[in-house]
């Protein structure tokens, strides 16, 4: 694999290669590391099964020692690939409540936040007449 990040590389068996094509994405690409699998209301209604996390999104944890627990991203780091959940915080020494990073894998989106441009391109496809020659 080339030392700059090419899109044309496309897999390896190597994990050297593998995490160096992660590592050395950019943000735009990286954000595409951050989708999480839908509900399955959200997927019958959306007709899709994973989609990007977004700030606002309402989600369960579904691995890990906060498994079970739902609530709201705060915020999702694109570098760093990972998101952070209301509620899902660990304890300091001093008493202080930090927030847990989460993988976007490990986490199953259960209500979407309202957004208009989110499934624009999925919305004017499915009201598209099919010719059924």
């Amino acid at each position: 694999m080339k030392s700059i990040f090419s899109i044309q590389w496309l897999s390896s068996i190597q994990p050297r290669k593998q995490r160096k094509f992660r590592a050395n994405a950019p943000l735009h690409i990286k954000g595409s590391f951050l989708s999480a699998k839908l509900s399955k209301e959200l997927q019958e209604k959306q007709k899709t099964r994973s989609v990007r996390v977004r700030t606002g999104d309402k989600v369960k944890v579904l691995r890990g020692q906060f498994k079970g627990k739902t609530g709201t991203v705060d915020r999702v780091d694109i570098n760093k690939e990972r998101i952070y959940v209301s509620g899902v915080e660990t304890v300091k020494k001093e008493g202080g409540k930090v927030p847990y990073p989460l993988h976007a894998s490990n986490v199953m989106i259960t209500s979407l936040a309202q957004d208009k441009r989110r499934f624009k391109k999925s919305a004017a496809a499915s009201s598209k007449p099919r010719g059924d020659a």
